[in-house]
Order: structure tokens, then C-alpha cells, then sequence
């Protein structure tokens, strides 16, 4: 029987001719190509959402640990551990099994530490993340979908802080839990029945760490999960976006594949996320709950305060006035409602929302793929700038106790001054900020103008002295160059172009020798001696003293 002839470049090997017999039952090979074929561009700001992804999964490796020693109960207990100011005190089973994943189960308190850090890491990167695409317009036209899913995400993560935080059921995490008791009471109308759905009953119950921890544990990262694979599908159908630059339009990107470099970048910065999370988890203490005690009602002390990401609401509550609305009927909405509810409803309803309302103000409809420099968009960057300036003036609010004793200062004028600040700095951010754009906008431009200042100080035939510029491109009669701006950034220094030799690396003092650097470029065939540099220089701004490009870019007869 004569053997079948085998098709030209078709697989010999056996894991070969496998992963063909696989790929005819699946067909998975084309989309997997496309795939490691999809081109990321180079910019680090676009590894902070990665950076996000990372922590979630130390948080679910982390958590799931976790969760084989912690009882969610709040069942009375006798604590009998090995923690001994606490030893023979009454509490709760989950408060006494956070005390034994601290102290009598190996690796816990490494373990919750880890937890908690990557926590307060997870949200910060995606606060920054949603501050980049904010800045950057990365938001617009087709992409307001995926805005809405991060803030959803955002919010999601909040409520998976505070869930976690109040599980422990130690004195600051129970007062956080009456905060919430009290918060969910003053909404009008449903308030008192959403808090008996919540607690099951008064305050606290037996029921509520129980139906925290389920949320915490199973159905927040279930909505996380799904929403970060919804977010990642919607990434890779819609190109990336990129900053513009050479060879960047709109229909392009330019970087590099996803496999093998830009994996290779993301593998080293997810050990790197790891590293930083495990080190500070071994190293730094957080929230040791054993220093704290067992929650009780009676008990409430000073320098009480949330993580930082919900500081914010704190602050509010502090410096709202006592406003108590009395409606007819004797019905009362309490003062607590206005800060908590309606002010962080309405930051992050706007949040949501602002890509819609930027579309509606401007008009622009298109679809952008292309970056913007937040300062080519100065009413959206003051815009943001402002609401950064609100959000600190109230988490800086949430610590005014602690600012009153740690500097002497009065408790009362602290209150006032976060009254104040929080209606007149967002003002006066919006006004700076603003100011700042232009004058950026009009230093780039003058780059592109004038040239790059030198710093080669000539002095002319009259005697006056000048600065000597070069000019980044082709230049009119009048020596101004004739580049436009695109909207990438404009380079400032001569090094930026070649035109000097690099930067000596080192962040606080020098780590490369300065002839070696100039024997490294000048192998290369850049950076320029003193001669070559004093040939190729040109002065801008002064043609009639000789300093058109047509002179040879330098003014007769100069006198040093």
C-alpha cells in the first residue's frame, strides 16, 4: 500500500500534527494569531491598567487563602488565643478568627496584609488609570462605553473596600458599620426599610458580617471578573488608542506586538506588582486589628478614620452643616443624607456621565482614536483639575481631627477652613490650571517658531546679545520656522534632537562617565563636538544682523 504523500508545509512532528488535529475541531489558530499579532503602543501610562488587573489577582489568590480561616459569623466567643492582652475577652467569632489568622495561622498575617495592600494599590490604579483617560480624552467617541464600565469597576471596588474593611468586626471597622447603619437611614422614604433588608433588623445584628462577606467574597467579584473580560473584548475590537506622533494617524497604531515584546513587558511588570505588594505586606504594618479590640457600641476613639479612598465621604460629613430638612407632616430629612448620599451620588453620576456631556458642549461626534495633550484641552483639564481640588480638600476634611492635635490648631477653625476651601480652592484650580494650559500651548509654539533655545549667548556688531535658536525644520524668509503643531510633544532641549549629546543617566548623582557617553555617540555618528555644534547652529529672530539661515546660520563678524 503506497504511503499518503504529505502536503507542503504541513506539520511532521507529533505536537505538530496534534496541535493540527486540534486546530481542524476547533479552529482556534486564526483568531490566536490575530491576537498575538495585536500592536499595543510603547507609553508607560497605558501599564496602569494593567497594574489594576495584577492587583485583582492577588486580591482573589490572597482572598481565597484567607477565606479557609475566617469565620463570617458574629457568634459569641471566648478569644483563647495566643494574643494575651485580649486573651479570655468576649467577642465575636469573626473579630477572634482575624485574630488567629494574625498570630496562629502560618503565613495569615503576611497573607491579610497582602490583601489589604493590594487593595488600597487596586484602587488607586484604577483612579489614576480613569485619570488618564480623562486627561487624555481616550473616553471619546467610540470608546464611552468602556468609561462607563470603569466607572462602574470603580465603584465596585469601593464597595469591595468597604465590605472587607468592616468584616475584621474590630472597634474601627464596627464604627465604619454604624457610619453605614446611619448613612442608609437618612435616605428619605426607603431609608428604614433598606436598612432592616440590609441588617436583617436593628443595628447590627447577627446577620450582617455574614451578608457582607458574601458580598465581598463571591458576588462583587463575580461583577468584576465579567466586567474586566467585557472590558478587555471591547479593547481588542476597538484599536488601542495612541499620543500622536510620527507616523501615527487615526487609522493606525504604532508599537509593539503583544507577543512577544509587549508580553515580555507585561510578564516583567506583573512580578514587579507582585514584589512590591509581597514587600510591603512582610515589611509595613496595616490595620492590626488586635491593637483595636472587639467592637463595641460604647466605645468610639479619636483618629478613626477610613482607607483613603473613601476618606472623601468622611470629610463631607464633617464640614456639612448640621442641616436637618423638616418637611410638613413632622417628617425629617437628617443632615447626614446631603454628604454621603447626594454628594457622592452626584460626583459619580457625573463621573458616568461626562463623556456624554463633553460630546453635547462641543459638538464633536467623530470618532478619535489619537490622543490629546491635556494641554491642547484646557476647559476639560481645569475641569479636572477642579474636581481633583474638591476630592482632596474633603479627604484632607476626613483627617481635620488629626491635624488639630498633631499641629495645636482648633478643631472648629479646621471644620471652617475645609468650608471654605471646598467652594473657593476648585475655583481657583479651574483659573491656575487654565492659565497653565495656555502658556504651555503658547511655549510650544514659540519652540516651533523660534527654534530650540541653545543656550549660546552671541553678542552682535551694535553690541547686542543674543540667544542663539535652532529651528526644527525648514524656516521662511524671516528666519521663523514653518512647522505646525500636531498636537505631539515639541522637543525643548538639543539632546531631544540629536543635536547634543544625551542625558548622563542617574536619578540622584551620575552612574555613566560623561567621555563615555560622548564616545558612545560620537560611534554612533551622534551628538555633535563644539565645533560641529557651533557650525550647524543658527539664530532665529535676527536675519537682519546676519543670522538667516541662507548666512550659514550665524551672524557676521560675532564677538564672543
Amino acid at each position: 500500500m503506497a504511503a499518503t504523500a504529505t502536503l507542503p508545509g504541513a506539520p511532521t512532528s507529533r505536537l505538530g500534527k496534534a496541535a493540527t488535529e486540534f486546530d481542524d475541531r476547533m479552529i482556534v489558530a486564526g483568531p490566536v494569531r490575530r491576537t498575538l499579532n495585536k500592536v499595543f503602543p510603547d507609553h508607560w501610562s497605558f501599564l496602569l491598567g494593567e497594574i489594576a488587573l495584577y492587583c485583582f489577582v492577588i486580591l482573589l489568590l490572597s482572598g481565597t487563602y484567607l477565606t479557609f480561616f475566617f469565620d463570617a459569623t458574629l457568634t459569641e466567643v471566648v478569644y483563647e488565643g495566643s494574643y494575651d492582652p485580649l486573651r479570655g475577652t468576649e467577642m465575636s467569632a469573626a473579630y477572634a478568627s482575624t485574630l488567629d489568622l494574625s498570630f496562629d495561622v502560618r503565613g495569615g498575617l503576611f497573607m491579610r496584609q497582602l490583601h489589604h495592600w493590594a487593595a488600597l494599590l487596586f484602587v488607586a490604579s484604577i483612579v489614576v488609570h480613569l485619570l488618564r483617560i480623562f486627561f487624555t480624552g481616550a473616553f471619546r467617541r467610540p470608546r464611552e462605553n468602556n468609561w462607563l464600565i470603569g466607572v462602574v469597576m470603580l465603584v465596585l471596588a469601593l464597595l469591595m473596600g468597604v465590605t472587607g474593611y468592616t468584616l475584621p468586626d474590630d472597634l474601627l471597622s464596627g464604627t465604619g458599620l454604624r457610619i453605614i447603619s446611619a448613612i442608609l437611614l437618612s435616605i428619605p422614604v426607603i431609608g428604614t426599610w433598606l436598612h432592616f433588608a440590609i441588617f436583617n433588623g436593628d443595628f447590627v445584628g447577627t446577620e450582617i458580617i455574614g451578608r457582607f462577606y458574601i458580598a465581598h467574597v463571591l458576588i462583587f467579584p463575580a461583577i468584576l471578573l465579567a466586567l474586566i473580560a467585557v472590558h478587555l473584548l471591547v479593547l481588542v475590537k476597538q484599536k488601542h488608542t495612541q499620543f500622536a506622533g510620527p507616523g501615527r494617524t487615526e487609522h493606525n497604531v504604532v508599537g509593539n506586538r503583544l507577543f512577544p515584546t509587549f508580553a515580555a513587558k507585561a510578564t516583567g511588570l506583573l512580578f514587579i506588582v507582585f514584589g512590591v505588594c509581597a514587600a510591603l505586606a512582610g515589611l509595613a504594618q496595616i490595620n492590626p486589628v488586635w491593637l483595636w479590640g472587639p467592637y463595641n457600641p460604647a466605645q468610639v476613639s479619636t483618629f478613626s478614620q477610613p482607607d483613603w479612598y473613601i476618606l472623601f465621604l468622611d470629610g463631607s460629613t464633617r464640614i456639612f452643616p448640621a442641616w436637618d430638612v423638616n418637611l410638613p407632616g413632622d417628617y425629617t430629612i437628617p443632615a447626614l443624607f446631603w454628604p454621603t448620599v447626594v454628594v457622592a451620588g452626584a460626583m459619580f453620576t457625573v463621573l458616568a456621565l461626562y463623556p456624554m456631556i463633553e460630546r453635547k458642549l462641543t459638538g464633536d461626534t467623530a470618532s478619535h482614536h489619537l490622543l490629546q495633550r491635556p494641554r491642547d484641552v484646557p476647559v476639560r483639564t481645569s475641569l479636572g483639575a477642579m474636581a481633583l481640588t474638591f476630592y482632596l480638600v474633603l479627604a484632607i476634611s476626613g483627617s481635620n481631627d488629626v491635624l488639630a492635635d498633631k499641629f495645636d490648631l482648633s478643631l472648629n477653625a479646621m471644620i471652617w477652613v475645609g468650608r471654605i476651601g471646598v467652594i473657593v480652592l476648585p475655583a481657583i484650580a479651574y483659573v491656575v490650571t487654565y492659565r497653565i494650559c495656555l502658556g504651555l500651548q503658547q511655549h510650544d509654539r514659540e519652540v516651533l517658531e523660534h527654534g530650540i533655545e541653545t543656550g549660546v549667548i552671541r553678542r552682535l556688531p551694535n553690541g547686542e546679545f543674543i540667544e542663539v535658536h535652532q529651528p526644527l525644520g525648514p524656516v521662511d524668509e524671516h528666519g521663523h520656522g514653518q512647522l505646525a503643531y500636531g498636537g505631539a510633544p515639541v522637543p525643548k532641549r538639543m539632546n531631544q534632537v540629536g543635536g547634543s549629546r544625551r542625558a548622563i543617566r542617574g536619578f540622584f548623582s551620575p552612574v555613566e562617565e560623561p567621555s563615555a557617553v560622548e564616545l558612545e555617540q560620537r560611534g554612533e555618528g551622534r551628538g555633535l563636538s563644539a565645533a560641529d555644534s557651533d557650525r550647524q547652529l543658527t539664530s532665529s529672530g535676527r536675519p537682519s544682523e546676519g543670522g538667516r539661515p541662507s548666512d550659514g546660520g550665524r551672524p557676521q563678524d560675532p564677538r564672543d
